[in-house]
């Protein structure tokens, strides 16, 4: 039955809060209740949901907005202060994942270009429920808690690397090394070009904004600031959720930050961001899930051991003790925003089809689910 836009749009929010709420009230992140009940409204099952061109316009600036939310909530200080460990937690927790998800899925028989979105796919962890758990069982401001994360922040940024690499080399046809060399120089190119200038020039700009007397300026200014960056992302054959995850980073350090992220969380959330959430939901085929059950769990099962296995690794080589390498490699477990997005550009590119995307929305599922109680595990085992 299709319902009218309208009514979809009331359907979609009014679904994306009431999921959501009854998902955290079992402990969960609402953002997994959201997407459970696009499932349950989507095609699989009662098809209330559809998702035409227009609202799928939506649950896109939903993403950019998401990413530019994630660069306004970066500390500037703390990340560039992130340290040697942090980095080699985060480098052998994507490059492990990454392999063993593009592996599997070749030697599944996935085409080339579907198995490198499924590596990707596995690479970014979700700092929220993580850092949600760890303030569960008062391990947050434990050295443990702080490497965690620190290298969910650096594979965060990692995993948004990875992506603008994989859509560029789909663009493009190709996966040479010298594909992937030059759109390294360009993403290099993109963001030192935007620090040197869009620095400044947002600064300016934000405070000019101030002698415009009408209602929330300096927050539209914000917003065109985010689409800009996503264009210009776009321009140089980057993502545009890099763009607009640049925007919010150096949004961040302007004196306009605290206010300006208040109102976005509140459009945001309110609108933009539940939209898209229950939209992966709709976007994804439940009955594929059931019927390919066999590589969707070994799938699953290996971006679990990849981040204890690679984030463990990584712990290890710097010093920390095993039972704390693998505290840090379960912390780092849960996959969501940047592992959801990655997912939705890899299916709105054309490079996975709904059974693909079906696959990597189930492990996100998945590995958000298994993370509280084995965190709770590796913290309170002796």
């Amino acid at each position: 039955m299709k319902l009218d836009v309208f009514l979809e749009l009331a359907v979609i929010l009014i679904t994306a809060k009431l999921f959501g709420y009854l998902s955290s009230r079992f402990g969960l992140p609402a953002a997994l209740g959201q997407i459970i009940g696009g499932i349950i409204f989507g095609p699989s099952l009662l098809n209330l949901i559809t998702y035409d061109e227009g609202i799928r316009l939506i649950a896109d600036l939903g993403v950019i907005m998401l990413l530019f939310l994630a660069g306004l909530e970066t500390d500037i200080d703390e990340f560039k202060n992130v340290g040697f460990p942090s980095f080699v937690i985060a480098t052998l927790g994507v490059v492990i994942p990454f392999l063993l998800g593009y592996l599997i899925a070749i030697k599944w028989g996935y085409p080339k270009m579907q198995a490198l979105f499924l590596g990707g796919v596995m690479t970014a962890t979700s700092v929220s429920l993580t850092a949600n758990v760890l303030i569960e069982l008062k391990k947050l401001r434990t050295r443990v808690g702080a490497a965690i994360l620190a290298a969910a922040v650096v594979d965060d940024v990692l995993g948004i690397i990875i992506l603008t690499i994989l859509v560029a080399i789909n663009t493009k046809g190709s996966v040479y090394l010298e594909d992937m060399a030059i759109l390294l120089v360009e993403i290099f190119a993109f963001f030192v070009l935007s620090v040197l200038i869009g620095n400044k020039a947002i600064r300016r700009v934000l405070r000019t904004s101030h002698r415009i007397n009408l209602p929330e300026t300096v927050t539209t200014i914000a917003l065109a600031i985010m689409l800009i960056f996503a264009y210009l992302a776009e321009h140089f054959q980057i993502a545009a959720i890099t763009g607009a995850y640049l925007a919010g980073i150096l949004v961040a350090g302007t004196e306009d930050a605290r206010k300006i992220t208040d109102k976005i969380v509140t459009i945001g959330y309110s609108f933009f961001i539940p939209i898209f959430l229950v939209g992966v939901g709709a976007e994804t085929n439940a009955r594929v899930v059931i019927t390919a059950g066999t590589f969707a769990l070994l799938y699953s099962l290996l971006a679990i051991l990849g981040k204890i296995v690679g984030c463990g690794a990584g712990a290890l080589l710097v010093k920390f003790k095993p039972k704390e390498a693998f505290q840090i490699g379960v912390g780092m477990i849960p996959r969501m925003e940047v592992g959801l997005i990655m997912a939705n550009i890899g299916l709105a590119e054309g490079v996975l089809d709904r059974g693909a995307f079906s696959i990597a929305v189930a492990m996100v599922m998945i590995t958000t689910l298994v993370t509280p109680p084995l965190l709770k595990w590796a913290f309170t085992r002796e």
